[in-house]
Formats: structure tokens, sequence, C-alpha cells
């Protein structure tokens, strides 16, 4: 058979249902081999629409989402998806076209080092330059891009070897298990959590997996602890769980710092510094901490970790509610979840406070409000980057883990609406509904075409403000109220939908929201809705954080 034959014929034995791409020329013998394929090939607009793609549906699945790209412009256009799947932790391969090998030395076409490229932005990526090693490269790309902590990998198909002649047969999958936590790590880790007074439960982008969400939702019950989640974290806990002290991640004063002010003992379990920077929780470094991960903890002068538990998330945190049984027995729980009401309470009185409100522009609480109510506990909200952002992020709570996906940790805007596209697939019986800003939206606008030709029915919620939000909300708390020029002007958005041939309408009260909302929910293909933010609000909001008072 030809390489490219064999190439896919590997794809299908790592389960590979689909790819999102852009092909071009030197992707030539693979695209041909895939009309004789079950791999479906999902035709993007822009290859990094077609990474975001990828990315959320291996958030979703556990297995890496695909994408394709050829050579030269097509894989540096990749770059910023994989970069985002890389340091979000999303399960990732990318297939990117080459030149000939014969040319590659030298001055020539669209020629560069692409592998050189993806190298510190992803776990590994290779060349194939002989069709014997296909079958080894492809099982490598997978199993790396799969193993905790999950990321991105590249493969580089060069035209020449995709085109010659191949006689193997593709390597099977074999599951890899992870070790288990080691035993005395658990009994130090449960020894400080009986001689812990006040300990929290600092719940990161890792317990979103289904194994590990539900042993720490045991843990938390059994012990009384309550638990604080990351903006990647969310879900882990219900929010109407008594253990769920609901977001941290604000860079300034929130009211969940009173809890780790007063906390004697940290437990993190699947938490990346890249997420939230330990100084902003910890800045007197006075706490002690039980890291539990999949990796070894990260040094930092804020992380001080007095048991370091290097394993299978879940595995460990089984261990320990084991551990806890044998030496408390039935004198469970340890503490009474009910000391943590007041605060809860507190919280809760502060993210629901402007639910009702009727001012326009919208207040982005009242959007936030309107959304959560909109959705059911498995339906799937998008956030792109921007002022939007924080207010997801602090506002928006979730009943089930992997309901609310937020690029947190290479931040990169336009992520919202491809990755909407790449969630459906992943979830095809939940709502999905993409939360842009308008300087983000129009980043990846075109992939509106790749939602509309394939009827994928998402709904994407475009905040209006002709800013940079963000940028200028962070320059004003910097300078004193100061913003360098940060203005732009929008299209009209219920024509631009109208151009695409998908549903669109622009909101003109806070009272149409929810219903213009539960309307776009109940199509059958993408929709678009645009509404404008009061952004206001955001100044407002840190003022209010900043006069927190986190006395005890």
């Amino acid at each position: 058979m030809k390489a490219s034959d064999l190439f896919v014929r590997c794809l299908e034995a790592e389960g590979v249902e689909r790819i999102f791409g852009v092909p071009g020329e030197e992707n030539a013998d693979l695209m041909i081999s895939l009309l004789d394929s079950k791999i479906d090939f999902v035709l993007c607009r822009h290859e990094q629409a077609a990474a975001f793609m990828a990315d959320a549906y291996g958030r979703l699945t556990g297995r890496p989402g695909v994408c394709l790209a050829t050579l030269g412009p097509g894989a540096t256009n990749l770059v910023t998806g994989v970069a985002d799947a890389n340091m979000d932790r999303s399960p990732l391969v990318a297939i990117i076209g080459q030149g000939s090998t014969a040319r590659l030395h030298k001055e020539s076409h669209q020629n560069m080092d692409a592998i050189a490229m993806f190298a510190p932005i992803s776990k590994w990526a290779r060349s194939i330059l002989n069709p014997a090693t296909i079958p080894e490269v492809v099982r490598k790309a997978f199993k790396v891009a799969q193993m905790e902590k999950p990321g991105a990998t590249v493969i580089e198909l060069p035209e020449d070897v995709a085109e010659a002649e191949a006689d193997l047969q593709p390597m099977a999958p074999i599951r890899t298990r992870r070790p288990a936590a080691d035993w005395k790590a658990v009994h130090q880790a449960v020894d400080l959590i009986l001689a812990a007074e006040n300990p929290l439960i600092l719940a990161g982008n890792g317990t979103v997996r289904n194994r590990a969400a539900k042993q720490l939702r045991r843990l938390a019950r059994k012990t009384g602890i309550p638990v604080v989640n990351t903006f990647m974290g969310k879900g882990a806990v219900p929010m109407d769980d008594p253990h769920c002290l609901f977001t941290i991640g604000l860079q300034g004063k929130d009211h969940i710092l009173r809890a780790f002010k007063k906390a004697d003992l940290i437990i993190s379990v699947g938490y990346d510094l890249v997420e939230y920077a330990p100084g902003f929780w910890n800045p007197e470094r006075d706490k002690q901490i039980v890291h539990i991960d999949f990796e070894p903890a990260e040094i930092d002068e804020a992380y001080p970790v007095s048991v370091d538990i290097c394993a299978d998330v879940a595995d460990a945190l089984w261990q320990i509610n084991e551990r806890v049984n044998e030496v408390r027995g039935e004198d469970l729980p340890l503490h009474d979840i009910h000391r943590c009401r007041e605060l809860r309470d507190t919280i809760w009185a502060d993210l629901t406070a402007e639910r009702e409100d009727t001012s326009f522009p919208m207040k982005p609480q009242r959007i936030l409000n309107d959304i959560r109510a909109a959705l059911r506990p498995q339906d799937i909200l998008l956030s792109d980057v921007g002022a939007h952002k924080m207010w997801v992020a602090r506002y928006y709570q979730c009943l089930e883990q992997n309901t609310c996906l937020i690029s947190n940790g290479f931040c990169s805007m336009g992520f919202a609406l491809p990755g909407a596209i790449g969630a459906k697939f992943a979830a095809p019986d939940s709502k999905v509904v993409a939360v842009c800003g308008d300087a983000g939206f129009l980043m990846n606008v075109h992939d509106l075409e790749t939602a509309a030709r394939l009827k994928i029915p998402c709904v994407v919620v475009v905040w209006l403000d002709g800013e940079y939000g963000l940028i200028k909300w962070k320059q004003q708390n910097h300078f004193g109220g100061r913003h360098s020029e940060l203005t732009f002007a929008n299209p009209d958005m219920e024509l631009l939908a109208k151009s695409f041939g998908i549903w669109g309408r622009k909101v003109e009260s806070a009272a149409d929201f929810r219903p213009t909302l539960e309307e776009a929910l109940a199509q059958d293909g993408p929709c678009l809705i645009a509404v404008e933010v009061d952004y206001a609000e955001n100044r407002k909001l840190t003022k209010r954080l900043g006069e927190i008072e986190l006395h005890l």
C-alpha cells in the first residue's frame, strides 16, 4: 500500500473518528487515502480554528483531538491552537504536511523547520523520514498526547514519504496504567489532614477527569473539608454542594481569600501553577501544602510542599479516602462543613446580586445568570478570552465537570467559537454555548461558515462593547484610570449572521435576553446572539473587591 494509506490505517487503529483541518498540496496523498476511510474530515476555514476544535474535542473526550494543516503558513497558523491545547492540558495530535525530503536541505518554496517551531509548544514533535517508521511515530504521538498530563504532539509527513510504498501494519494501542500513589506519602498526607484545624482543598484542572472528580467529592464529603476550584476546575464539586466554595483566580482580593487566609493546610489536587500563581493565595508562604497531581510539584517560593504525591490523581484520592476510613472508622466527617456556611452564603449572595437587574446595556452578572438558568447541568459553556472571561470565571458555576471550558493556561483569544464546534462533536447530546467578546469573536468568525455548512447546533453569544475590554480594565487599574486607545468598530451582527445563512439576533433589552437564548438553543443549526454589555461594571467590581476585609 501507499504510505499515506498506512498512515490512515494507523489513525483508524487509534480510534480517530474525525480530523479538523485545512489541507494543502503537500497533504494530497493523505487526503485521498482518507476518502477510503471511515474517518470524517471536517473542512475548516482557518487552521487555528481547526486546532481549537481539536483542543476542545480532546479536552471533553479524553482522547486526542486531531487537526491537520499543510506546510509553511498552514503550519504556522496551527501554532496558537496547538500551544493552547498543550498549556491547557488537552490531548491533541497535529498532522502537518511538508515538501519532499529531497529539497529540505536547501532554500526552497515554503520550506521551514516546522518541527523546531513546534518543539517548545508541544510534548513531542517529529518528522517521518522513512515510511517504515509510520506505525511507531503515530503510536507514540497518540500515546504521548494522552499520557498525563495530556498535551499536544505533532507529526510531519513529507509529500514524497506519503506517496512511497509501505508494507507494514499499524501498532495496536495498549492502555498504559499510571503508577499508584506511594503509601508512605499517602500516610503522611492523611496525618497532616487529621492534624489540621482548617484544611482547604484547591481543585485544579486535573480534577475534571471523571474518576478524579468522583474521588474528590468523596474526600470532601467524608472529611467535611471545603473545596475551592480554579477557573479550569469548575464542576469538580457541584455548585449546589455545601462543600463547594466556588472559584478562585482573580488577581485581586475576593471573598474566598478569607478561607485561604484562615487555612493551615492546603490540599492541592490536579492544580497547575499556570492556572493561578500560588503567590496570590499564599503570599506569606506560611501554608502547609499537600500536592496531589500526575507530576511532581513545580518549584515556587509560594508553594512550599510538605507532601508531594506524584501519581494517578484518582488513585491517590482513593487511597487517602481508604486511609481516612482506616484511621477514623465511623468518626467521620472530620469537620462540620456548616462552619463554612457564612462564607458560602456571602459568596453566593455576591454572585447572584444582579441576576434580576433590568438595565441596558446588560450587566455581565445578569447575562451569566440567565445563561446558567437556561442550560442543563450537562450542557457546555465555552469562554473566549477577554473581560468577559473574568466574569465567566467568577460568576458562572457548574454542576458537572467539563461543562465550562476556559482557556486559562495559554489564554488565547479566538478559542470559543471553533471550540464550540469541537465540543458539539464531542458531546452531541449537550447544548453548547460559546461566550465571546466582540474582539475575540472576530478573530475566528470565518468558521461560522463551517458551523453553518455542517449545521452544527451551537449558540455564540457575543458581548458588544467596541473595545479591548480586558486590556482597558487592567490599564485603568494600573495607571489610575488612564488607558491607551483600544476602541474599534463592529459589523451589524444580525446582517453578519444572515450573510452566513444562520439564525441571528441582537438583543435590545435585558428582558429579551433569556427568551432569545432559549429560542436559539431550540434551533437545529448555529445561532448568533449579540448583546451590548455594560463594562462599567469592571471597575465597580475592582473597587468592591478592593474593599473586602480579609480579617478572620
